[in-house]
């Protein structure tokens, strides 16, 4: 795919989140999106990115991949958990005028995931692509959703919204500069890409439990989301 339109692609998902908050008041409805990108996630990685990235790395993709997951848990620690498609917010919190570490923590997520899609050594970036692609999605609808817990305007929304769905195509971009020069970099970097997906991945499918039950439709999604990642085998 041209890169032009693989960065089209991935601002439209960001778009597309901030009109799903529009076009849907129900968060349930939304939540099933998010259930359905945890399975899709879940399954590239164990039928796709993770084993190319042991016969890549060896060992020492466990490192990496660790690497991933403990960076994911200091981003969560900033962004009240709006990775996995909700924020944690207090009262406390939204008399600040602008949620500065939600919205840091989100774009340093987006571009640092974005950096390995297009590494020439792997085979599988583009099942990676389109998990991120997903991804962004249930991400965009929860920031957009912050914002209006905050009081922005429409229009003011959309704009940072839109300032957080350039990050992926920027970081898209970096790995094609630094691929050829550091090619066991782009290695490195799907590693710890997969970390922090397994750490979002899992956390999305243990919260569409609620009272340790789970909801008939949200397994329903998850089963969809496993089945369309191995459709993509």
């Amino acid at each position: 795919m041209n890169i032009y339109i693989q960065i089209a692609i991935l601002f439209l998902s960001v778009i597309v989140g901030g009109i799903l908050v529009e076009l849907f008041k129900k968060s349930s409805n939304l939540k099933l999106l998010l259930s359905f990108s945890g399975g899709f996630l879940l399954t590239i990685i164990f039928t796709h990115i993770l084993p190319e990235s042991y016969e890549t790395l060896g060992l020492q993709a466990g490192y990496f991949i660790l690497v991933g997951f403990l960076l994911q848990l200091i981003l969560e620690y900033f962004s009240k958990g709006a990775e996995h498609g909700h924020a944690h917010l207090h009262e406390s919190s939204l008399s600040s005028s602008f949620p500065l570490m939600i919205f840091i923590s989100l774009s340093l997520h987006a571009f640092i995931e974005a950096i390995p899609l297009n590494h020439g050594g792997h085979s599988h970036t583009e099942q990676l692509y389109w998990g991120v692609f997903l991804h962004k999605i249930p991400v965009a609808v929860t920031l957009k959703t912050i914002f209006k817990a905050y009081g922005y305007t429409s229009k003011k929304s959309w704009l940072y919204l839109a300032i957080f769905g350039l990050m992926a195509p920027l970081g898209l971009l970096f790995g094609e500069l630094v691929k050829d020069v550091l090619d066991v970099a782009g290695a490195w970097l799907l590693a710890i890409a997969i970390g922090m997906f397994l750490h979002i991945s899992t956390t999305i499918i243990f919260e569409s439990s609620e009272g340790h039950k789970l909801n008939i439709l949200k397994l329903v999604a998850i089963l969809l989301g496993f089945a369309a990642g191995s459709f993509l085998a």
